[in-house]
Formats: C-alpha cells, structure tokens, sequence
C-alpha cells in the first residue's frame, strides 16, 4: 500500500476535522502515523552541566501556590465511558442534573454524552454529595476524562 501527498493531505484535513486524536496505518514496508496528540521531542545531545541558583519560597502562600502542592481530590470520580459531547443538562432550558452539594444515588443519571448523534445516558455508580463539577455544559470530552467528584456521606 502507498499513498500519494494528496491522499495524505485529505487524511491529515479528515483527521483534523474529526474527534480522533490519532491515525496509524501500517502495511508491509508502508507506514503512516497521524496525530493531534502534543509529543515532546527528545534531542539526543550532551549538555555541559548547568548551574542554577535555587530560591528558596520566601512565604508559605508560595509553598500552597506551587502546582505540585495541589491537594488530592477526596472522593470518587464519575469519568466519561467514551469520547464526545458531554450535556449536564436535559434540555437547553432544563436545569441541570446535578449541582455542587446535591445527593446522587447509584444509577441516577448525572449527564448525557452525545457521540456520533447518539446520546448516552451517564449514571452515577456511588452514592454520595456532589463535590466538584469538572468540566462545562457541551464540553468535548475524552475517554476516562473526570466529570464529577463524588463524596460518600
């Protein structure tokens, strides 16, 4: 199998245009690897050492305010079963599923998510309150992405 530039430009646009992050085609001697995916390039060259001068926070609002300092969500996650549309809402004019401080018992649905003109019914499979909402009405959501953060009472 080989492709000519014009087959690979319209598979490069078709991908661009689609929800797929990645595209791979390997035949015999052919391969093709298309993606959308952030890749960080590895250069293979020694460096002479580097000295820098490390500064020591100075309060401890610097400390809290470093990213790694973040505290770890407590509770369960209620994560997307697949990649699409998520709506927290029934309708436009609908309220929405859940709120932050809302119970939710196992089975309730707490969003829809719409791929491919399919909409998918999202139910919780813990009881407990809302605690946090992770991401907007009509996000775009990837496989696994968190959705809410459940905590038991």
């Amino acid at each position: 199998m080989s492709l000519n530039i014009d087959e690979i430009r319209s598979l490069m646009t078709d991908l661009e245009n689609s929800s797929l992050r990645e595209f791979k085609i390997n035949d015999g001697d052919f391969s093709l690897h298309l993606s959308k995916n952030d890749q960080a390039t590895i250069v293979n060259t020694p460096a002479a050492p580097v000295q820098t001068q490390v500064q020591e926070p100075s309060s401890i609002s610097e400390i809290e305010e470093h990213p790694l300092a973040k505290p770890v969500k407590v509770g369960t996650e209620i994560v997307a079963p697949m990649v699409g549309t998520v709506y927290l809402q029934s309708k436009p004019d609908a309220p929405m599923f859940k709120a932050i401080g809302d119970k939710v018992s196992v089975g309730e649905t707490v969003a829809v998510i719409e791929a491919m003109k399919l909409m998918t019914e999202i139910h919780s499979d813990v009881a407990g309150t809302v605690s946090e909402i992770l991401v907007e009405n009509e996000e775009v959501v990837d496989y696994n992405k968190p959705l809410y953060v459940i905590v038991s009472d």
